[in-house]
């Protein structure tokens, strides 16, 4: 898996993305000495543990983006490899390995690994606490240790740490109590703390979080989740697996609730922070279940090769044939319907329009009218990649689909190609097709495959 990831990595170049390449700034930002800029238009939500990550890196120079890929990947291994060990504890050898084969086959969360999501290491983080829990309940300081760097990737972690702080106080003495409350609590304490400082309101993420879900239209109702959360689960892990969780854990809570106990407090956890991210006014999108489909996959393994759990017997034989039926039904439906050209097509346009979109930038032309104003993109998506590429401040990339951008004199960037058009221009129903209008006074200087920058002639 590791020389197979490998050459995926080197094949298909891709880079991070738009909040990945925000924490790479905002790690630049610290290292020339200024507070990180969180504030501004459609700017993504902080993660102190990305921010650190990326002031690490970005002493790198400019293959930093590429490590950071790396480091995501990495980090999906070593989901594939807690899923695993998770499943394999509790069950069998055999669910274990079918549940590590489901989380690699599930090509959604192999994407997010590609462009550097920092959902990956996330669940990875979130998997191992259970992993660790479930070897030895109990444990303590490890698993608040893991935890508390997944609660400064995402606040749904604070939710699980605040869960096992009760299980550990159950039966602790009060000193136990007050130091585990310690560690439950120094995920959301730092992120705090770094609204604070950064920019003066310590719940700036909370409130810029909420403003910028209902910019974006990510917004659900408490209402729509029952219609939304089956259709982002079956996006994710695709019918025939979704099938096949819900009837394991049918038979996982039938047959061995106590020994299926972490995943199934990993499912019941990871829809209940869903929930209360909807409740709270928050962005609800598809990724934002992947705990819970992670934990899913456990469960179809059990519907695969639960079998190998019980004695020789009748039931066993014919739970063995009818899992052999519903594994081939599944893979005569994954290549029915799975298309890898699309897949392979987003990753090489991934690098593709990364490599057009620095040809068109370091041109001598956009070099010359930076000395006459600000660059301006489309919108927010492309803002990101051209401040690393040019190592620009705030402030001097602005993007046109912003109310408060003006005309200026410097270069105009568009996306000329459909993907990149439709990847980073129109990528908000509530942005206007002016955006990607060239200013009158603007002509072409330098173009590329996925873009082109318009400049003003003797400015």
């Amino acid at each position: 898996m590791c020389a197979a990831f490998a050459a995926g990595f080197l094949v298909f170049p891709t880079y991070p993305v738009y909040d990945s390449y925000y924490a790479l700034l905002w790690g630049r930002e610290i290292l020339d000495g200024r507070l990180p800029e969180f504030d501004g238009f459609r700017v993504p939500t902080q993660h102190p543990l990305a921010i650190a990550a990326g002031t690490v890196l970005s002493l790198l120079g400019d293959v930093a983006e590429r490590v950071w890929i790396a480091l995501v990947l990495a980090s999906l291994l070593w989901l594939v490899w807690g899923v695993y060990r998770l499943a394999a504890e509790a069950t069998t050898t055999l669910v274990g390995v079918v549940a590590a084969v489901l989380v690699l086959t599930r090509f959604d969360l192999g994407f997010l690994a590609a462009r550097g999501y920092v959902d990956v290491p996330y669940i990875a983080l979130v998997v191992w606490a259970a992993v660790l829990e479930q070897r030895r309940p109990r444990r303590g300081a490890a698993v608040f240790a893991l935890l508390g760097a997944a609660g400064l990737l995402r606040p749904e972690a604070w939710v699980l740490a605040a869960l096992y702080w009760l299980r550990m106080a159950w039966s602790a003495p009060w000193r136990a109590r007050v130091g585990d409350a310690v560690l439950a609590a120094a995920a959301p304490a730092l992120w705090v703390l770094t609204d604070l400082v950064a920019t003066g309101d310590p719940l700036f993420s909370l409130l810029h979080t909420s403003g910028s879900a209902e910019d974006l239209g990510r917004r659900r109702s408490l209402a729509e989740l029952p219609a939304a959360v089956p259709a982002f689960l079956e996006n994710i892990l695709k019918r025939p697996v979704l099938l096949a969780a819900v009837a394991g854990v049918a038979v996982g809570v039938a047959m061995a609730p106590r020994r299926l106990l972490m995943p199934l407090v990993l499912l019941a956890t990871g829809l209940g922070t869903f929930a209360a991210i909807a409740a709270a006014g928050l962005s609800v999108i598809e990724r934002y279940l992947t705990v819970t489909a992670v934990a899913l996959t456990v469960f179809a393994a059990v519907a695969v090769a639960g079998w190998t759990m019980l004695a020789p017997s009748r039931l066993r034989t014919a739970w063995m044939a009818c899992a052999g039926v519903l594994a081939a039904a599944g893979a005569a439906y994954t290549a029915a319907n799975l298309d890898l050209t699309r897949f392979e097509g987003e990753l090489r346009f991934r690098g593709e329009a990364h490599a057009a979109l620095e040809d068109v930038l370091r041109s001598g032309a956009t070099a010359a009218a930076l000395r006459c104003g600000p660059l301006t993109v489309p919108n927010h998506k492309l803002v990101p990649d051209a401040r690393w590429i040019l190592d620009l401040p705030a402030g001097a990339v602005q993007p046109r689909a912003d109310p408060r951008t003006r005309p200026t004199d410097g270069p105009e960037l568009f996306a000329t190609s459909r993907l990149a058009v439709v990847r980073h221009a129109f990528t908000n129903r509530a942005d206007p097709a002016t955006i990607q209008v060239p200013a009158t006074t603007h002509v072409r200087a330098s173009t590329s495959p996925h873009y082109a920058v318009y400049v003003r002639p003797g400015c």
